[in-house]
């Protein structure tokens, strides 16, 4: 582990929304005037597939690789001086579907990550490509990993080898299995001895199926810092570096964690 006694605090703001079914324009207006109350975050949290809700429609909703919700992403990091992250239905460069999530900075540079996990009792493995590499970006000092919605339920595919400060899930989670999201995201904040920020959507989507919400950051004993409910709005909350770095100094279980190498 390496020293985290100058990493600054870092500031949170999570967006738990109910997105227009299917139509990025809408979208880009309602997260646009909802961000007006992430000013000042250093990380902007928007749930899974922002800009249409969770579709399996990919052919018929993809955007290309620059396309219009991804120039929103980094419009939106330059309004605000902010990372800001959602992922976008996108058509790959080999013409494959992906569930991408983009990493927009304030200085016009994008990174992203394509979720690895799909859910297949949607079919969204019949509609979409899973994504093959697992990505750690950097933001103030954080090292921060990108994750989508199922990759939760996979804990090795979340575990870190190296040296995550935040686990950060964005996601689509239905309301009926709202147990085990609440149940999981304590699991990966402890066994990862880090912060974990999740954020879902609430509302009904076009298919009808209702989301809960439970959009919340826990700290490296997975308690909660933050907890939003089923309630519509932009929660912020800071992380506090300088615990993380005790905690570690003061229980190192990194040190005992088994090696292991990730295959297909």
């Amino acid at each position: 582990m390496r020293d985290l006694t100058a990493l600054p605090d870092l500031t949170l703001a999570l967006v738990q929304t109910a997105p227009v079914w299917q139509e990025p324009a809408a979208n880009h207006a309602h997260f646009g005037a909802l961000l007006e109350r992430a000013a000042g975050a250093d990380l902007v949290i928007l749930p899974e597939m922002f800009s249409t809700g969770f579709s399996m429609d990919a052919a018929a909703l993809a955007e290309e690789e620059d396309g219009p919700s991804r120039a929103w992403l980094l419009a939106q990091a330059s309004r605000l001086n902010a990372v800001v992250v959602g992922s976008v239905i996108t058509r790959a460069g080999d013409g494959s579907y992906r569930n991408r999530l983009y990493w927009a900075r304030p200085d016009g540079s994008c990174a992203h990550y394509d979720k690895r996990h799909l859910f297949r009792m949607a079919g969204e493995h019949e509609h979409y490509a899973a994504g093959q590499e697992r990505v750690l970006l950097e933001l103030k000092g954080w090292h921060v990993r990108p994750l989508v919605c199922y990759d939760l339920r996979f804990p090795v595919w979340s575990r870190d080898p190296h040296d995550t400060d935040l686990l950060l899930y964005i996601a689509s989670w239905p309301a009926a299995r709202r147990n085990a999201w609440n149940r999981l995201l304590p699991a990966r904040a402890i066994e990862n001895l880090c912060f974990v920020a999740a954020v879902n959507r609430v509302g009904a989507d076009g298919n009808g199926y209702p989301h809960a919400g439970d959009s919340q950051v826990l700290d490296f004993q997975g308690e909660p810092l933050l907890a939003a409910g089923e309630d519509d709005g932009v929660f912020r909350v800071t992380l506090p570096a300088q615990a993380l770095a005790k905690f570690r100094a003061r229980f190192p279980a990194w040190r005992d964690a088994d090696g292991f190498e990730l295959k297909g």
